[in-house]
């Protein structure tokens, strides 16, 4: 089983504090997050963002090995993942990918039926417990 390790340091209040985050391959090595980063536009990241990177990514490699296993080999793949948060009740409430696909060959039909099973299947996606949108379109 492959695991994969990261790390967090919080100093501080909620509000007035301060935290690192740290990750084993030192992608984020002590990055900045706050309360600010997370509810304002305070500089650094936060984990909202990281989970939205995380969606984005693993949409992006699902979608390809489906692809591959139905014969397409995509030439770009630009996915965006946004995350949303109700503050009010420190919830988060949904994600929404939007993906614009450069895929030699492909028709909409076919390419909307692989998009939607990224959706359904990519790990990330199934780790969730809030509502997944997408929209696809082909360039």
């Amino acid at each position: 089983m492959k695991k994969h390790v990261a790390s967090a340091v919080w100093n501080g209040s909620l509000k007035e504090g301060n935290g690192t985050l740290t990750t084993k391959s030192k992608v984020l090595e002590n990055h900045q997050y706050s309360f600010k980063s997370r509810f304002e536009n305070g500089t650094g990241t936060n984990p909202d963002e990281l989970l939205a990177a995380s969606h984005a990514g693993c949409f992006a490699m699902a979608l390809s090995l489906i692809l591959g296993k139905e014969g397409y080999t995509p030439k770009t793949l630009n996915v965006q993942a946004e995350v949303t948060m109700d503050a009010e009740k420190l919830q988060l409430t949904g994600s929404h990918l939007t993906l614009k696909a450069n895929i030699p060959g492909i028709d909409q039909k076919k390419f909307m039926e692989c998009a939607n099973a990224a959706k359904e299947n990519c790990p990330i996606s199934k780790a969730l417990s809030f509502p997944i949108s997408l929209d696809a379109h082909l360039e």
